[in-house]
Parts: C-alpha cells; sequence; structure tokens
C-alpha cells in the first residue's frame, strides 16, 4: 500500500519547550477529525526550566492530551482540575468557548524530570462547534489493552481488535497506542476512510518500507477501502508507535492562533472575545497571554 508521508517541523512554545508538529500540514488539513498533532519530548526537564503553558482559550475543537512520561496539571474556566499522567485520555471539549492552562505540579517543579507525550486537537462537526465546553478525564485502567501475537494495542479512542474504548467522540475515530516486539507484525484491519500512523521509537516499516523518525505515514483512503490492509514491521528491535484516524471532516476548517471553526467571521468573533477577556477565567490563575498579530487565514 502506497503512503503519502508528512515532515514535521519544530515550533517552540516558549522556555525552550520544542514540539515536532505534523498537522495541520499543507497536504493535508486533517486525518479524520484530527486537525492538529504534536508530538514533545522524549525531553530531560532541567530543575530551573519553565514548561508551563499559560492559560489559552479554544473554540471550535476538542484537545486531546495523552503521555507517556511525566504529568501535567490541567486547570480550566468550567472549573476542572486534573493531574495527567501517563496512560489517561483527558478529552477537553472547547465547542463554544473554554480557556485552560498546563503547568508542572508542584511535586515536580524545581525538579530534574521527564516529559514525553502527543498533542491533538479534534475538530468537531459543524453541528457540534458550539456545544457547551466540557471536560473528561479517562483514566489508564479504563482503557482497553489488546494483547496480541508480539504486540500490545491500548485502544484509546474508537474501536479496534474487537474492544472498544469508554472515550465518547462526536463522530467515528480511531487513536490506538501500539507496541510490537522486534521482527513482529501487525496487520491493521478494519481501519476508518482516513487513518495515519507516526512512530514513537523504534525502527518502523509499513508494509515493508521504512518510515522515518518524526514523519507521519498518510495511508491510502481509496486502498483501505477497497479492502488493503496496511502491515506494520518492527526492525531489528521493538517500536511503538500511534494510529490515528476516522471519518473525513464535514467541510474545511479555518485555523487562528488556538481556535478552529468552520466560519472565518467566528474566529474573528473568538479573537474579539479573548482580547476583551470575554471567554471566562481559570480559577486561580492570573496571566493573560494577548491575541497574536498575525492575520486571520485558512489553515493550509
Amino acid at each position: 500500500m502506497s503512503a503519502a508521508i508528512l515532515k514535521s517541523h519544530e515550533k517552540d512554545l516558549g522556555g525552550g519547550f520544542v514540539v515536532r508538529r505534523l498537522l495541520p500540514a499543507a497536504a493535508k488539513q486533517a486525518v479524520g477529525p484530527f486537525i492538529f498533532f504534536d508530538h514533545f519530548g522524549p525531553i530531560d526537564v532541567a530543575p530551573d526550566a519553565n514548561h508551563d503553558v499559560r492559560p489559552h482559550p479554544h473554540i471550535g475543537l476538542a484537545t486531546v492530551t495523552y503521555l507517556f512520561e511525566g504529568a501535567i496539571d490541567h486547570r480550566d474556566s468550567i472549573g476542572s482540575y486534573q493531574r495527567i499522567e501517563p496512560g489517561a485520555i483527558n478529552w477537553m471539549t472547547a465547542g463554544r468557548g473554554i480557556v485552560h492552562s498546563e503547568r508542572t505540579p508542584h511535586d515536580l517543579a524545581g525538579q530534574p524530570h521527564r516529559t514525553h507525550g502527543l498533542q491533538l486537537w479534534a475538530a468537531l462537526p459543524k453541528a457540534h462547534e458550539e456545544d457547551e465546553p466540557s471536560f473528561t478525564h479517562t483514566p489508564q485502567a479504563d482503557i482497553p489493552v489488546v494483547p496480541l501475537d508480539g504486540a500490545v494495542v491500548k485502544v484509546l479512542i474508537g474501536t479496534a481488535f474487537g474492544r472498544t474504548s469508554p472515550v465518547r467522540t462526536y463522530m467515528q475515530t480511531l487513536y490506538l497506542d501500539v507496541a510490537l516486539e522486534a521482527g513482529k507484525e501487525l496487520r491493521l484491519e478494519g481501519l476508518p476512510a482516513e487513518a495515519a500512523i507516526y512512530p514513537i521509537s523504534g525502527e518502523v516499516l509499513v508494509d515493508g518500507v521504512a518510515l522515518a523518525p518524526h514523519t507521519m505515514a498518510l495511508l491510502e483512503a481509496g486502498a483501505v477501502q477497497a479492502g488493503a490492509v496496511p502491515v506494520v514491521t518492527a526492525g531489528s528491535g521493538p517500536v511503538q508507535f500511534v494510529v490515528i484516524g476516522g471519518e473525513p471532516l464535514d467541510g474545511h476548517r479555518f485555523l487562528f492562533w488556538n481556535f478552529v471553526s468552520s466560519s472565518k467571521e467566528r474566529l474573528s468573533q473568538a479573537a474579539d472575545d479573548w482580547s476583551a477577556q470575554r471567554m471566562g477565567q481559570v480559577p486561580g490563575e492570573t496571566e493573560f497571554i494577548p491575541l497574536p498579530k498575525a492575520p486571520l487565514r485558512p489553515a493550509t
């Protein structure tokens, strides 16, 4: 099966906290509902480093946070607090608008530690873009784990290998975390209309072709729907990779800063609301990030 390859580009989120961004891309705005894909780490965080993400707003999307190492304290303007730890899925629906911060927990602040994870955004279907904001934490213990021959599949979101995640979504969505032993292979049966594979560690081969680190393989939708089954193989050592996908979005989305919408005018309204500080406040937070000066424009 042929696969288009997306290369990552680095973004500094502040304080030297650099992420590798795969989506959105010029070749593909979204894979299923996933319109944003950041991979950060693994990073050895120095005691004096400040990787906190200050309060910032969202509309029209759901943030999906998943850690391999480390911990994050999530707080938001609807009063949610959650310590995010490895293996759990944290889904925050922004809907008509929410503000949140992501900070280093007090017990890790000033201490050397490691952080490693993925931050994804799922664009909401047009009918749900203005839903009430909400936050849902699904602990690691509730995530289905499927042991196979030489593989372990964690069904983070969606249905795969006969198991279904309890994480509720607004449209067909797939998110898998897969560990594969050296030399073993996994056939990815029953993928949705859009799907992609991203290597976390090790030598990952897709249909016999090596997938370079920090690149994403977009699987050919027509081939998948025609019944072709992608085969992922581990090279000389164990590997870890994620699979994302779902049904295609119902139309193009516009992006500006942390806002996503099917309406460019809605982005302008969100920008005005944030500048006027009408989007709510995270309890206990006093910092304010001014709106970026970049003009509104469609995402590529």
